[in-house]
């Protein structure tokens, strides 16, 4: 048939460097539209294959076995939609087998697909397995890769496969147990790893090589494992047991168990050692969460004391109290305003009296977030807010102001960096007791800031100042009230 191709076609023939003759399949054959079986195998046919043959839409039997051809599968061939075989084994075929072939001949069930003895590379599609009716499948010598793909599971037809001769990796898919018709199956010289499936011994197997592999474990009894005529282990170094005539070693069942019984002893040990530290730190949460609920209660508490409690006093109070916002009374100034000493009522208390300039930018607000920070905060050393004024002044402008207890001695500072310049420089030292008790103070109201008063507080710098000399108790303000030369640094505190 050969011959009557190449004079057929002139323009089909050529020469190697030895002259002799080269037959090339021409791409004109695609035009036989109602061919439906092409036959070519045996006749030292070169090139490629033509992409045209797919276009021969009514072929059942491809068969371009015992060739010189080259180059890849053609995609094209996915188009012959009444393909049952496909042969193409003992060419010079490479590259991978096309998705598109495998997707398009599966719709009407191609029975037989070999390309055995190529040089075809890549992972053997997963595609394979929408070939449903597929009952031989030869790739073995070849370059596949990869793992055998978990598809072929779904080609319950298949009666033949062959898989050897390449570089497929990792275990036999336990996918394939479903099929349940093999006769014969070979995935001899590649480089499974893994145990011998079990399920093998119940297939029907007439033939079953899985020599030169890194397969391990106990070779199973059943089965087609019975016959060492037609069973092929050998070349798997770490494989044991199965029948005498296979000439494996034993396997050591007692130290295999002790070691599998150890692994689950470590295992047992492990849970329960982590059971019972979980049991000890739900106790540990369990006891402490009334603790911190019953503080939380306290601390809450604390927070809410004196709320509706606060002493009503306007403008007129205060412009008493403080001779007029007069100079002498001044204490210092901040971003927002002046700071005054007052002194309020017959029983003559004391007090500071932090007066907003509203005509700065953002004073008002200033006001009001001050008010909405600190209303709720009650700790033993945080300075204490007694009252706020929201008036008018005697010239019919907005007065706003907020009323704290005086800090009748300096603030920590003065204390810490005392200036020699009069009489009360020896009396301003603090010794290591008072400076330690000092930092614990500082510590308990952070704490209670950060961790226990209802609204949250953001804020940056803390101004100590001392309430009584050596009482050892210090009170604190965040910035959203410092008074006395340190400028107000956070304007707008956040409250969540």
């Amino acid at each position: 048939m050969a011959t009557a191709l190449a004079r057929s076609r002139r323009g089909s023939q050529g020469a190697d460097s030895k002259g002799t003759a080269q037959i090339i399949i021409p791409s004109s054959l695609g035009k036989l539209q109602n061919l439906e079986g092409l036959l070519l195998h045996g006749n030292r046919l070169t090139g490629e294959i033509p992409p045209s043959l797919g276009n021969i839409s009514v072929l059942n039997v491809l068969d371009l076995s015992y060739n010189h051809l080259e180059g890849p599968i053609p995609s094209t061939l996915g188009q012959c939609k009444h393909l049952l075989k496909l042969i193409l084994f003992k060419n010079n075929l490479n590259g991978s087998i096309p998705k598109q072939v495998l997707t398009g001949l599966s719709s009407l069930s191609i029975v037989k697909l070999d390309v055995f003895m190529n040089s075809l590379t890549g992972p053997l599609p997963l595609e394979v397995g929408n070939l449903k009716n597929l009952w031989y499948l030869d790739v073995s010598q070849n370059k596949f890769n990869g793992e055998i793909p978990i598809t072929l599971g779904s080609c319950m037809s298949l009666k033949f496969l062959y898989l050897d001769h390449n570089f497929f990796e990792r275990e036999i898919p336990m996918n394939l147990k479903a099929l349940e018709g093999l006769s014969e199956l070979d995935l001899s010289r590649n480089n499974l790893s893994g145990s011998i499936p079990k399920y093998l011994q119940s297939f029907p197997l007439e033939y079953l090589n899985l020599s030169l592999n890194n397969l391990e474990g106990e070779v199973p009894n059943g089965g087609i494992f019975r016959n060492s005529s037609v069973v092929f282990v050998g070349g798997n170094k770490k494989l044991c047991g199965g029948i005498i005539e296979l000439h494996l070693p034993k396997c050591n069942t007692k130290r295999s168990m002790k070691r599998e019984r150890s692994f689950h002893l470590k295992i047992l040990i492990a849970i329960i050692f982590s059971a019972v530290g979980c049991f000890f730190l739900f106790l540990l949460v369990w006891t402490s969460c009334p603790m911190m609920r019953r503080a939380k209660k306290t601390l809450s508490s604390a927070c809410s004391t004196d709320e509706f409690n606060m002493i009503k006093l306007s403008y007129e109070d205060l412009f008493k109290a403080t001779n007029g916002f007069s100079e002498t009374n001044l204490i210092g100034s901040g971003s927002f305003g002046c700071v005054y000493k007052g002194v309020l009522g017959q029983d003559e208390t004391i007090v500071t009296v932090k007066v907003l300039n509203l005509q700065q930018r953002g004073a008002p607000k200033s006001f009001k977030v001050e008010c909405n920070a600190l209303r709720n905060i009650r700790h033993r050393n945080l300075v204490k807010i007694l009252t706020s004024c929201s008036s008018i002044d005697s010239k019919g402008d907005d007065f706003k102001a907020l009323v704290y207890e005086f800090m009748p001695n300096g603030s920590l500072e003065q204390w810490l960096h005392p200036r020699f310049d009069g009489e009360h420089s020896q009396s301003r030292t603090l010794s290591l007791v008072q400076r330690i008790t000092i930092l614990v103070d500082v510590a308990s109201a952070l704490e209670y800031l950060h961790h226990y008063c209802h609204a949250r507080i953001v804020h940056c710098d803390l101004k100590p100042n001392i309430w009584s000399s050596w009482d050892k108790i210090m009170r604190m303000r965040n910035e959203a009230s410092t008074i006395i030369q340190l400028p107000i640094l956070i304007k707008d505190p956040v409250i969540s």
